[in-house]
């Protein structure tokens, strides 16, 4: 049985001025999958065949994944629809262990004789990378999963939602954001993911899960009358979750755009961040993708050793010798976890794609360099670590492969920053702050290739003194060193102001693959951080 779709519906503004014009026409429709459930006996049948083949052709460790993916976009601008892509794609992928190396092959043709066949061909693909294996991969031990199901809870499968219905909340949220005077262009968009696999493995391991995530979104832009400056707005305030359909309906578009657009009118209008040192006060909103660039990358534990460079460069955090119980990244209220577990976050799964059960671990415990991220490949690295600490010797659970054609390899978890034991808000740190400036929304940024030099911008800005706002800034953008950044932490919140931001879509390796990842944290502050004008002119 072969199975591969890929459709692709794109309408172009001129195609759709409006919803009353907007119809999906039947050719587009998604028809019903022909593919059985992955939970069929025959899914079973056909990776056994596999495991099999590559075992009598020399394996000594294999993995199949099967795995059928679905991604729907929609973007609206205005008052018509942008674009509308969905795709569907169903294949299954065999990786091996020969003699220490690996190798991989995939195939979109579910038939016995192909699984045979790539399997195989994985094998031949090891063998031949063995020319350059410079040691030999070793596995840390895993506990299989005999038989194993697992589901995002979701109360609404996302792709079950008509999509006039999806249309409709973008447009009506568009048209609430321009009734804002000043606000000039609007854009909202949609995404989702249904993933299911079936992964069985040479240990024992077989197990079916099935993931979802849902990303809706809204950026407008306010224009000066003059036409001499402009300003947007993001809607970060609403992050990208591992939910269905109803957390697009939790996020109310139609009801928040009058607030994101009044906030880029008032940006225009706002005063010019005087550069200078200032206390920071960070919103989690902000501060998730500050954690994630400045210490979920530089803890992946192939960065740090060296093996991961092409993609956003390697770590600071080097060599593991002398960082772990080392190396103090912050000062003791910082507590910074690793885990997959977490409801409603993007990197939640029951299995890894190697089978490990995630469990949740310290990265950063109390200011120090704790642990990496690790699969099953890496974590033998840190043998010494593990065993000078007492613990066994096993993977992290970060082993992630973005589609069944493409080779799981180390990424990155759900990384956060916990709260204190003080339950205290972001209002309440506000009011402990003398001068300073707040930060809400992420921005654009900048970050070396070790993760030690940075700066961050935001959304919105506002002014603190004695205590209190006393009104909005812009142009705001900070400069930093990792360490020195984190070590001037002297404030964070308790465990109500809590909140998970997170990015859909984080490349890595090469051939890239994308991955999603939650980074949840409570709002910080900074002491004395260097503020730059990001408007003045030369």
């Amino acid at each position: 049985m072969a199975h591969s779709r890929r459709e692709f519906l794109q309408l172009s503004s001129a195609a759709a001025l409006g919803l009353a014009a907007y119809r999906i026409p039947p050719y587009y429709r998604i028809p019903e999958r022909d593919a059985p459930p992955l939970n069929d006996p025959k899914f079973k049948e056909l990776a056994m065949r596999a495991l099999d083949a590559a075992k009598s052709a020399g394996a000594e460790y294999s993995d199949v994944r099967i795995s059928q993916n679905r991604n729907q976009a929609i973007q609206a601008r205005e008052h018509r629809v942008q674009a509308l892509n969905d795709s569907e794609t169903f294949g299954f992928g065999v990786r091996v262990l020969v003699r220490g190396a690996w190798g991989f092959a995939a195939s979109r043709d579910l038939s016995p004789d192909e699984m045979v066949r790539v399997a195989r061909q994985a094998v031949a693909q090891a063998e031949a990378n063995r020319a350059v294996l410079e040691r030999p991969v070793v596995l840390a031990p895993v506990t299989p999963t005999a038989n194993g199901t697992w589901r995002i809870p979701v109360e609404s499968d996302p792709f079950d939602v008509p999509v006039e219905e999806k249309v409709a909340l973008l447009l009506d949220a568009n048209a609430a954001a321009l009734n804002v005077k000043g606000a000039k262009f609007v854009t909202s968009a949609m995404f989702f993911l249904r993933e299911e696999k079936t992964l069985a493995t040479s240990d024992g391991t077989y197990v079916v899960q099935t993931i979802f995530r849902a990303q809706p979104r809204m950026n407008v832009t306010a224009v000066a009358p003059d036409f001499s400056d402009f300003q947007s707005i993001q809607s970060n305030d609403i992050a990208p979750r591992g939910l269905g359909y109803e957390h697009v309906r939790d996020s109310k578009l139609v009801e928040n755009a009058t607030r994101w657009a009044t906030e880029a009118v008032e940006k225009l209008s706002a005063k010019s961040v005087e550069v200078g040192r200032y206390d920071l006060v960070l919103h989690p909103t902000h501060l998730w993708l500050t954690v994630h660039e400045s210490i979920a990358h530089p803890t992946e534990l192939d960065r740090a050793m060296g093996y991961e460079a092409n993609y956003a460069g390697t770590s600071f955090v080097s060599p593991p010798e002398k960082m772990l119980g080392k190396f103090r990244y912050g000062p003791d209220i910082m507590n910074i976890q690793g885990d997959r577990v977490q409801q409603g976050s993007l990197s939640a799964c029951g299995w890894d794609d190697e089978g490990v059960v995630p469990e949740t671990f310290l990265i950063i415990k109390k200011g120090i360099v704790n642990d990496y991220q690790t699969t099953r490949e890496q974590a033998p690295w840190l043998d010494w670590w593990y065993k000078k600490q007492g613990k066994g010797t096993h993977s992290h659970g970060c082993s992630y492969s973005q589609s069944w054609e493409d080779i799981q390899f180390q990424r990155m978890p759900n990384v956060s920053l916990l709260p204190g034991e003080k339950e205290q808000s972001y209002e309440d740190i506000i009011a402990a702050t003398d001068r300073g400036i707040a930060i809400m929304g992420d921005g654009s940024f900048s970050i070396d290739q070790q993760r030690y030099n940075a700066q961050f911008g935001g959304q919105l800005f506002y002014e603190i003194k004695g205590g209190k706002i006393v009104g909005m800034l812009k142009d705001v953008a900070y400069q930093m060193r990792t360490p020195d950044f984190w070590n001037s932490m002297d404030m964070i919140g308790g465990k109500k102001s809590y909140f998970m931001g997170g990015a859909f879509n984080d490349g890595k390796g090469q051939p890239s693959q994308s991955n999603a990842v939650s980074h949840g944290c409570v709002p910080s502050r900074f002491r004395n951080i260097n503020v730059i004008n990001t408007g003045r002119k030369a």
